[in-house]
């Protein structure tokens, strides 16, 4: 390849001389076809594409590495194969390459796809597999009569899909019990979940010098499930516009005409099923099916746990001699006081759902 001074040179006798190929060939002493191709020729820059080598990158051991890696972003650290489980594993499959070959691959896959972190909680592009959760007031009719529903609704910005379940209140038992069913609808649990300052989760307010301090409970729920939580600033209602929006949408369009509720369970159905349909719209900005665009973001999900997260709440009460107990100014009948511990599902109380651990 020639200096980018001869190629100048070329260009200047061929465009600014007259000189023919032949003419230039002599007096460059360079090949015809090299005079004919800097003379006559476009030189634009090229980007110079670089192929990795090697045997994780020409056979398929890298892309199944890839493949195990991108699974286990979706489950918590202590689940995921360490880079020793995965050299024993491919071992088994006929890799003839070393332990240093597979870790080499390993940091350099995950330098490219880990997520920078956000620290102060203040961007607002939405990446697949972060939701934002938030209450909604609506009304329904049960028994004859106009009651309010509690709709904890969760929307992913990214797809603009959206899951709701209606609950009795907003206490702390409601919030998790809610979030519990909401995971279940939606096959796996957020990698990030944006509130508000919702009670039931904050107890002490963001302010400009301090983060703001989580509930115990909320705490030991999210470490649970292993997904991180985004606190939105006061009165900035734009960071969690995305949800705020979907509140309003579910409100104006299947909370119309109050719906006969039969039970919460029941209610809850009749939304999940309406939503899912509700999915087959146009996304407003992508021009793609809500519904495509879920299905991809599924993807990004975190795993679910065997077994959901136990949602009740505990009292210590004392036993009258009609063996009722006051539970939240509920009077309730106890068959037995022959046992230190009765567990009661309680089909009146606060949330319809927990089990509660009445001691003597």
């Amino acid at each position: 390849m020639l200096a980018m001074s001869d190629i100048n040179c070329i260009k200047h006798l061929r465009n600014n001389k007259g000189l023919s190929i032949s003419e230039i060939q002599r007096t460059m002493g360079i090949n015809w076809r090299t005079a004919k191709k800097y003379a006559d020729e476009d030189q634009l820059p090229k980007q110079k594409s670089f192929k990795k080598k090697g045997m994780m990158y020409e056979e398929k051991w890298g892309e199944i590495v890839s493949d195990w890696l991108f699974e286990d972003l979706k489950l918590r650290k202590k689940l995921r194969r360490t880079k020793k489980q995965i050299f024993e594993e491919l071992k088994e499959m006929g890799f003839q390459g070393s332990y240093r070959t597979v870790c080499y691959f390993i940091s350099e896959w995950m330098n490219t796809h880990q997520e920078e972190k956000d620290k102060g909680y203040e961007r607002l592009e939405h990446p697949p597999g972060e939701a934002q959760v938030d209450f909604g007031v609506m009304e329904a009719v049960q028994d004859g009569e106009i009651v309010d529903i509690h709709a904890l609704v969760m929307t992913f910005p990214h797809s603009n899909a959206g899951f709701a379940v209606p609950l009795p209140a907003e206490n702390q038992e409601c919030f998790l019990h809610g979030l519990n069913i909401l995971f279940k609808q939606v096959g796996g649990v957020p990698k990030r979940i944006r509130i508000d300052n919702l009670t039931p989760a904050v107890k002490k307010k963001r302010t400009k010098n301090e983060e703001a301090q989580l509930t115990d409970e909320f705490v030991q729920f999210q470490n649970y499930y292993g997904f991180d939580v985004q606190v939105c600033n006061p009165r900035s209602g734009h960071e969690k516009g995305n949800v705020e929006n979907k509140v309003g949408y579910i409100r104006y369009n299947f909370f119309t005409s109050a719906p006969i509720m039969d039970s919460y369970e029941g209610l809850t159905d009749q939304l999940f099923h309406k939503l899912e349909a509700d999915r087959n719209r146009i996304h407003y900005a992508k021009n793609v099916r809500i519904e495509d665009l879920w299905q991809e973001e599924r993807d990004y999900l975190l795993a679910l746990p065997e077994k959901p997260y136990p949602v009740f709440k505990e009292h210590l009460v004392k036993v009258n001699k009609y063996n009722e107990v006051k539970v939240d100014q509920t009077l309730v009948f106890l068959a037995s006081r022959n046992c230190m511990k009765w567990q009661l599902k309680m089909h009146t109380y606060t949330c319809q759902i927990p089990w509660l651990t009445l001691r003597d």
